[in-house]
Order: structure tokens, then sequence, then C-alpha cells
């Protein structure tokens, strides 16, 4: 039985709550909606879940003509997609580009829910932004994802890995879910650890290159449900994918058809891959 693809997931604003859907098109830059857009400091630097755990906790969801947003103890907000006539330098790692400012009563809004002062603005056109260019090619572009477009990860991988978590903690640390990785796309049916060596894959009718593994960083060890930070999955994966000085989960994607809508349930299909063992990290071409 060929794999399959379980659940497509979008995050609309970086470092916040996803949404889980039934099917999405596909954009040359990740999938329609995600991570367009992204929460800034008064230089314009990024900010992300990895400093303020809270974020977690601020649920974005696409709407016509914008977003809709809610956040504890905080009254329901909705943000106009702005006007991309009007943009302001923003930075995330090495990127540096523009992109369109939401508003005051956002920049308030969300100042509130972080705790600490925030802008948000709206990516209007990833042309801007090209991938990280050591795996990437040339025309690849992405949005406000940490380098790629897409991150694939497979429900038994997660298994394998939940197995070392409860045997580190001799039962006392519950399995963790999912979401603590944030992948758009998780695929069940076939080995774990199998994706490390995937090169091309296709989903549905959709084709992707898979150009490199995903070192996670603590972001992972932030609990979805409550922004608490805790030592896991860093620890178990330190034990069992660690090599080149980080840990390893999940493959990034880049898409090679767009415009194709993808669905859960589609077949999951490798295309290239090299032989076991070849390691999560693309070699340069």
């Amino acid at each position: 039985m060929a794999p399959t693809l379980t659940s497509i997931h979008r995050f609309p604003v970086k470092s916040c709550r996803g949404e889980s859907v039934p099917e999405l098109l596909v954009e040359p830059w990740g999938l329609a909606g995600d991570r367009r857009w992204m929460l800034v400091d008064e230089d314009g630097a990024v900010i992300t879940a990895r400093e303020v755990n809270r974020m977690v906790l601020i649920d974005p969801t696409i709407i016509p003509g914008g977003l809709a947003v809610t956040a504890p103890d905080l009254p329901a907000l909705t943000v106009a997609t702005p006007d991309p006539e009007t943009q302001t330098p923003v930075h995330l790692w090495s990127s540096h580009l523009t992109a369109a400012p939401a508003g005051a009563e956002a920049d308030v809004w969300f100042s509130k829910a972080m705790g600490r002062t925030a802008r948000l603005v709206h990516l209007d056109d990833p042309t801007r932004r090209p991938t990280s260019p050591g795996f990437g090619e040339p025309g690849d572009r992405v949005s406000f994802a940490d380098g790629y477009p897409m991150l694939l990860a497979t429900e038994e991988s997660l298994a394998a890995l939940n197995d070392v978590v409860v045997e580190t903690s001799q039962g006392a640390h519950e399995p963790l879910p999912m979401t603590r990785f944030r992948p758009n796309l998780v695929v069940a049916g076939g080995e774990a650890w199998a994706e490390d060596d995937w090169r091309r894959v296709r989903v549905g009718d959709a084709t992707f290159r898979a150009v490199k593994g995903c070192a996670r960083c603590v972001m992972t060890t932030i609990d979805p449900d409550t922004a608490l930070r805790g030592k896991e999955p860093i620890a178990a994966l330190a034990r069992v994918r660690r090599w080149d000085g980080k840990t390893w989960f999940g493959i990034n994607l880049v898409p090679d058809t767009a415009g194709v809508t993808i669905r859960v349930g589609d077949e999951v299909e490798v295309l290239e891959s090299v032989p076991p063992g070849g390691g999560p990290v693309r070699p340069a071409a």
C-alpha cells in the first residue's frame, strides 16, 4: 500500500498557531496562505516563539480579505490585508526585504498578546525572498518560512521518536503530538526515517524536491497548548538523530509544480531517493 497524505497544515502568521485544512493550493513559495504574515520588532527584525513562547497560543485564521485572530484574555481581532503600496523594511535571518505594515490596531493587539512591542507585517509579494542559498536553486522563492517553502514529516518517524521519549523518561513523559514540529504535510505508510533519503516526491498531482533535512531548534520544546517549555523532543533527538552538531526531524520541500491542489488522502510516491543511510542533507550540486 502506497504512503498517503494524512494531514495538511498552514501557519498564517509565522510562529503562531496553525490551521489544519482538507486541501490547499501549492504555490511556488509554499502552501497558499502559509507564513505570509510575520511579527517584527521596532527595527523590523523577526520575532518568533523561540524568544516569545506565548506566540504559540495566538490563533490566526485566514478569512476573505485578511485574518481573524484570537488569543487568551483578549477580544478577537479582524485584520484586513494591508495596502501593498506602503512598505517597511524587515529582516529574518539573512533575508532583508520589505513587507506591508498591518497598522496600529493590529500592532497594539499583538503587542498585548505577546507581552512586548511588536508590529504585524504582510508579505504581499513572495518573489522578493529567495530560499536559503545552500540547497535551493536560483529561482526558488519562499514566504516567511525559515529557509524553504514547506516541511514534510511522517507519522512513523514521530512514533519512533516517541518510543525514545517515553523510554528516556521511563514513562513519565507523554508521547509528543505532531504539532510540536509544525509540518505542512504529514505522511503515513512507510518506514520510520525513510524520508531522510527522499530527493523527489509526488503528492497527488504535485511534485516536490526534497532539498534538505530539517535541523530542529528549541521551538519544538514549547508545548503548543500551554506555551511551557521542556527538554523534549530535543533530548530524545540528541540520542538518536544528532549529527553535524544538530538534531534532525522532517524534510524541507521546494515545489516544482505550482498551481496544483493537494488533498488529504492523496497518494505519495517517492520519485527519486538515495540508498538508505544517505542522510537528510542534500549534497550541493
